[in-house]
C-alpha cells in the first residue's frame, strides 16, 4: 500500500517509515502538516497516518481538510497520537478518521495495529431467523426457533442489531457473558410487528448505566418509533416501562434516507410488506450488506407484480456481498398466500440473480415449517439458481451461526 505519514517527530517518522517499508508498503513522510495538506491530494495515498498535536495545523483540523477533498475519497486515515483520552479518540472518529492508535514504546505493535485497522473485518451473527412467532421443539433444532435478530460487529464500531425479536435474548445473554461494558449500539427496527420488537424488554444491556443505545425504526403515520415501543411496554402488557431504562437511550424515525454510525453507512428502502416496513443496506471498508425481511415479491404473472418497485429494490441490493432476504415459504406453499407480505423461494432466487449479489441468505422461515422443511426450501433456491446460470451462492444460516465479511 501507498502511505503518507505525518508527524512532526522525525525521529518517529524515521522509525515507521523504515518498519513500514521494510513490511513492503511505500511510504512518503512529511514533517510539515501545511506541506502534508498540499501534497496529499497530489500523492492519493491508500492510508494516512496522522499525529494530532503538531504546529501550523493540528491533526483534528487536518483529518477534516482531508475529508473534504474528493480524491481522498477513498483514503483511510487513520490518527496516530500519544494522546489516550476518549475525547479525541470520539472526536477523531467524528471527523472521519478510520481508527485511532496510541503511540508506545513498540513501534512494531504500531504497525501491527495498522494492519489490523486496514483489514479489519464485519462479523455477521444470527440470534434468530424464524418468522411471525418462535418455535420451540423437536422440529426446530437445527435452525432454531428464536425470531428476527442478526447482529454486526465490527472492533471499535458501534454494534449494530437488525430487529428485537426473541433472538436478541441470546444476543443479549452473549454481551453479558462477556462482560461487555460501556456499549455502543443501534437497533434498527424494520418494522413493528410482534416478532420485530416483542423482545426489546429482554435486551439487558437498555438497563446498564454508562451504555448508549439507539432505537431506529420507521413511524406509522402520527405513531413514532419512541411511542411505538412505549406503549408495547406500558404497564397494562408488561411490567416493566422505557422509565426502567438506566441506559442513555434515544429513539429516532426513520424513512427512506441515509445515515452515518462510526464509519458505517446504512441506507434504507421502504418494503412490500403491510404498514411501513423497511430495508437496510450497510456499507463498510468496501463491503456491503442488505437486510431485506418481510417483503414480498410477486410473481410476474400475477396482477399485483409491480415492476418499477422491483427495478428500484434490484438497485437498492446489487451486488451485496450478502443479501439475506425474507424466504417465508416454499413455492408450493405460496398461492395460499399471496398478499401476506412474503416471499417464496423461486422469486428470492430471482431477484437475487438479477442484483447480482454475490451470497444468499434466506431468512424469516413460517413457524409450520420444520427443519426438513427448510431444507426443501434451500434446496428449491439453489436449484432455481442453478436453472438461472446464476454465480450467487445461497445459504440457509441457523440461530448462533456467524460469519465474516
Amino acid at each position: 500500500m501507498r502511505f503518507l505519514l505525518i508527524d512532526d517527530s522525525e525521529t518517529i517518522s524515521d522509525i515507521l517509515t523504515f518498519l513500514l517499508s521494510n513490511a513492503g508498503h511505500e511510504v512518503e513522510a512529511r514533517n510539515s502538516s501545511l506541506e502534508a495538506l498540499k501534497d496529499a491530494p497530489l500523492l492519493r495515498p491508500d492510508c494516512i497516518l496522522l499525529d494530532l498535536m503538531m504546529p501550523e495545523m493540528d491533526g483534528f483540523a487536518l483529518c477534516k481538510r482531508f475529508r473534504e477533498m474528493p480524491e481522498l475519497a477513498q483514503t483511510k486515515i487513520i490518527i496516530l497520537s500519544g494522546k489516550t483520552y476518549e475525547f479525541d479518540k470520539r472526536r477523531a472518529k467524528q471527523l472521519g478518521a478510520d481508527g485511532y492508535i496510541v503511540k508506545s514504546g513498540e513501534p512494531e505493535r504500531i504497525v501491527d495495529e495498522v494492519n489490523r485497522l486496514l483489514t479489519r473485518n464485519i462479523t455477521l451473527s444470527y440470534w434468530g431467523v424464524r418468522g411471525t412467532l418462535p418455535v420451540p421443539g423437536q422440529g426446530s433444532l437445527r435452525y432454531g426457533g428464536n425470531t428476527s435478530c442478526i447482529s454486526l460487529h465490527v472492533d471499535d464500531e458501534p454494534l449494530i442489531v437488525f430487529d428485537a425479536g426473541s433472538g436478541i435474548k441470546l444476543l443479549s445473554d452473549h454481551l453479558m457473558a462477556h462482560n461487555s461494558r460501556r456499549l455502543t449500539a443501534k437497533i434498527l427496527i424494520s418494522h413493528p410487528h410482534w416478532d420485530h420488537i416483542n423482545a426489546l424488554p429482554f435486551f439487558v444491556p437498555l438497563y446498564l448505566q454508562g451504555n448508549e443505545i439507539e432505537i431506529i425504526g420507521p413511524p406509522h403515520g402520527d405513531s413514532t418509533t419512541r411511542g411505538i415501543i412505549s406503549a408495547q411496554m406500558d404497564d397494562v402488557f408488561f411490567p416493566v416501562t422505557i422509565r426502567e431504562f438506566s441506559a442513555r437511550v434515544f429513539f429516532r424515525d426513520m424513512h427512506e434516507e441515509s445515515l452515518s454510525i462510526g464509519n458505517m453507512r446504512i441506507d434504507s428502502l421502504l418494503l412490500s410488506h403491510p404498514g411501513n416496513c423497511l430495508g437496510y443496506r450497510m456499507t463498510y471498508n468496501g463491503k456491503s450488506l442488505c437486510y431485506i425481511t418481510d417483503n414480498e415479491l410477486f410473481p410476474r404473472d400475477t396482477p399485483f407484480y409491480n415492476g418499477e418497485y422491483e427495478d428500484k429494490l434490484v438497485r437498492f441490493i446489487r451486488e451485496a456481498d450478502i443479501l439475506i432476504t425474507d424466504c417465508t415459504y416454499l413455492d408450493e406453499e405460496y398461492p395460499s398466500k399471496i398478499g401476506w407480505g412474503h416471499s417464496c423461494s423461486s422469486e428470492v432466487a430471482r431477484i437475487a440473480d438479477r442484483a447480482g449479489v454475490k451470497a444468499l441468505h434466506l431468512f424469516h422461515h413460517d413457524p409450520d415449517q420444520n427443519d426438513d422443511a427448510i431444507d426443501r426450501k434451500l434446496a428449491q433456491v439453489r436449484a432455481a439458481l442453478e436453472k438461472l446460470g446464476s454465480k450467487t451462492q445461497c445459504l440457509c444460516p441457523a440461530e448462533g451461526n456467524s460469519f465474516v465479511l
